[in-house]
């Protein structure tokens, strides 16, 4: 029986409807990715099978007893929450019982003794400990500590919370819109093993291409108010989407020549008319209406970047460059670096390591607190916000755009701003229209349109690629590799990156700028890696340890090698005893076995159809990669805890 059933639903707004007779069904345990252009409405679908929006039409049916969860697209701006009071928010009633305990228990005034023993009652009779003891359960094994606020959190941890929150009511279906915006790489690599160890059903909106590969077991978009689905995994889909398309034009294509040789037949001379046959007739009516009522797919999107003059060959010099904001550590520190004209420079980093401040000082907007950094001649930058503060949303797009200009120049050719607009896929309507009733695609579409008006020799893109749809995505990749200038991204979509830059500048946090060549494959290729990867934190440990009770234990051996590690640090050694010699000997062995025991695993779950495999294989798949990393970690940190005794 399926689980999700949405079942002829219609829904319009403007002049088209965002929904017509658009039925789609899901069932137990698949990961369908909802794709679809900018503004076609797949953010709305998602509110309408999680009850916000009511359809003009049509029925949502979830099966009877299941239970559906929504991680949110928006992260809270300033939400003064604890933790544990979101998470346990997930059941309405006890959760705002078990946070009223939880804050009356920490007061000692007769009142709230008295308000806190009807709470204990009231949460007794709810079976609210059982509850309780969920939400502990759940922020232990994501590593959140349950008295942190939300305001008090990055992105990343944000992102967490709230899938704890949705996860911990443990749902048959999960709705996810873009829920890889705004973080960073690593906390994208944790959302991806959280929802992969999920065993119910998912429904998600992303435009984020490794990480649509690695979750979608089937690929539905939403075109033109219909929903089609193809049981394919993504690269599948993009093969199959192109040929379908292709049919398209062709079958429009004999219609059209049809429909022209019926209404030349129709005004034929005055014998044909007498003798025409009448259920012919009726037929070109027929013609008319559905060539009339015909939605045409609007046209790919367009656009190039004014190049102004060419800027000198040196862009920037750095040398042993430092930054820091006051008396705090210094974001950046030591710097040598040389950026000259036509590189295509990528910034990676962890949320907080200095990126954006990294940007200001190169392009003059901060003045270095150590060493010198020197600013090539001729320098025009066009800077993309990744908050879209650019944009006036009381204003429509075309007053955005234009600026009192009513032609655009780009590169020597005049164009109306509407028609600059329509290469950006924005009907003159649409570009009418207030941009606060823009999606979140259309304002970064928008904001694409006003960077690339204006002629620049440097382009600067802040986190450009969050909620624009792949086509647009593509063909901005397609412009930046033929831009002739400088371009430097700031960027957490790992394929971007691979596409676009040639060199990588990695900020680990500690204030040091690290170059390689390429991108952010070539990155890892190099020995890449982020701290929280080397070096767990507190957090990441906790929620390692609380992993195990899940089926993800360490052999006996590693804990006896764990538990070593600690006495021997205590006891500090001038020798090794015979033992430990042998120990030491077998190590390199068993990190190498181990290295490679993991580039297959991983060589097996980027396979294209890892996922569309038996639920259980994958979970274990996964689990059994994240129990031999874990391994290869204590094992090497035994490694280099006898090296050190050898040699001290």
């Amino acid at each position: 029986m399926p689980l999700l059933t949405l079942d002829s639903l219609s829904l319009a707004f403007g002049m088209h409807p965002l929904l017509d007779h658009a039925s789609l069904v899901i069932e137990a345990g698949e990961r369908v990715c909802l794709l679809g252009r900018n503004g076609e409405g797949k953010s709305t679908l998602l509110k309408i099978v999680a009850g916000d929006v009511e359809p003009d039409s049509g029925v949502v049916r979830l099966e009877d007893g299941s239970v559906l969860s929504v991680l949110p697209q928006n992260l809270p701006s300033d939400d003064q929450r604890s933790a544990y009071d979101v998470v346990a928010g997930a059941f309405p009633e006890t959760g705002e019982l078990l946070a009223e305990f939880h804050r009356l228990s920490q007061q000692a005034d007769e009142a709230s003794l008295e308000r806190l023993m009807k709470v204990q009652e009231r949460l007794e009779a709810l079976d609210g400990w059982r509850l309780d003891q969920k939400v502990n359960a759940v922020l232990g094994q994501y590593g959140i500590e349950p008295d942190r606020t939300l305001n008090t959190l990055s992105g990343g941890w944000q992102r967490r919370v709230l899938l704890a929150r949705a996860l911990v009511a443990d749902p048959d279906i999960l709705l996810l819109d873009e829920p890889t915006n705004h973080l960073d790489v690593p906390a994208i690599a944790w959302l991806e093993e959280a929802l992969g160890q999920f065993r119910g059903a998912m429904l998600f909106v992303s435009h984020d291409r490794a990480f649509i590969r690695r979750m979608a077991t089937r690929i539905v978009e939403l075109d033109r108010g219909q929903l089609i689905s193809f049981a394919a995994t993504y690269d599948r889909y993009l093969d199959l989407k192109e040929k379908a398309l292709e049919e398209e034009e062709r079958q429009n294509a004999l219609f059209d020549k049809r429909l022209k040789q019926e209404e030349a037949w129709i005004r034929q001379g005055i014998k044909a008319r007498r003798t025409r046959n009448m259920g012919r007739v009726r037929a070109l009516k027929a013609m008319r209406e559905e060539h009339r009522q015909r939605r045409v797919r609007s046209g790919t999107a367009s656009f190039a970047v004014e190049d102004a003059a060419r800027s000198g060959k040196l862009v920037v010099e750095a040398v042993n460059a430092g930054f820091s904001w006051g008396d705090d550590a210094n974001v950046v520190s030591g710097m040598d670096l040389t950026v000259l004209r036509g590189d295509k420079i990528g910034l990676v980093g962890e949320n907080g390591t200095g990126k954006t401040t990294l940007v200001r000082l190169l392009l003059g907007d901060l003045a270095p607190t150590e060493g010198s950094i020197r600013l090539g001649t001729n320098l025009e930058v066009a800077y993309f916000d990744q908050l879209r503060g650019e944009l006036d949303l009381s204003r429509n797009a075309l007053d955005n755009l234009s600026e009192g200009r009513e032609f655009i120049e780009i590169n020597g050719q005049k164009k109306h701003v509407l028609g600059y607009l329509q290469d950006f896929l924005f009907t003159p309507e649409r570009a009418r229209s207030p941009v606060s009733v823009f999606s979140g695609g259309e304002r970064a579409r928008l904001l694409l349109a006003k960077l690339f008006s204006k002629p620049a020799n440097i382009l600067v893109l802040d986190e450009p690629t969050n909620d624009l749809d792949v086509e647009t995505l593509e063909l901005l990749e397609e412009q930046l590799a033929e831009f002739k200038g400088t371009v430097i991204v700031i960027s957490h979509d790992r394929e971007f990156l691979d596409n676009v830059v040639t060199e990588t500048l990695f900020l680990d946090g500690s204030g040091k700028v690290r170059e390689y060549v390429g991108g952010y494959s070539d990155w890892r290729r190099q020995g890449g890696c982020f701290p929280s990867e080397r070096s767990p934190d507190r957090s990441d440990r906790q929620s390692r340890d609380q992993g195990k009770s899940a089926g993800s234990a360490k052999p006996s051996e590693v804990k006896e090698s764990a538990k070593a590690v600690d006495e021997s640090a205590k006891r500090k050694p001038a020798k090794l005893s015979y033992k430990l010699k042998l120990e030491l000997e077998k190590l390199p062995g068993q990190i190498e076995a181990l290295e490679r025991e993991i580039a297959q695993l991983h060589e097996a779950i980027a396979g294209a159809d890892f996922y569309s495999g038996p639920p259980n294989e994958v979970s274990a798949t996964l689990e059994s990669l994240a129990e031999k990393e874990s391994t290869l970690e204590q094992v090497i940190e035994r490694w280099m805890e006898l090296e050190e005794q050898a040699n001290g």
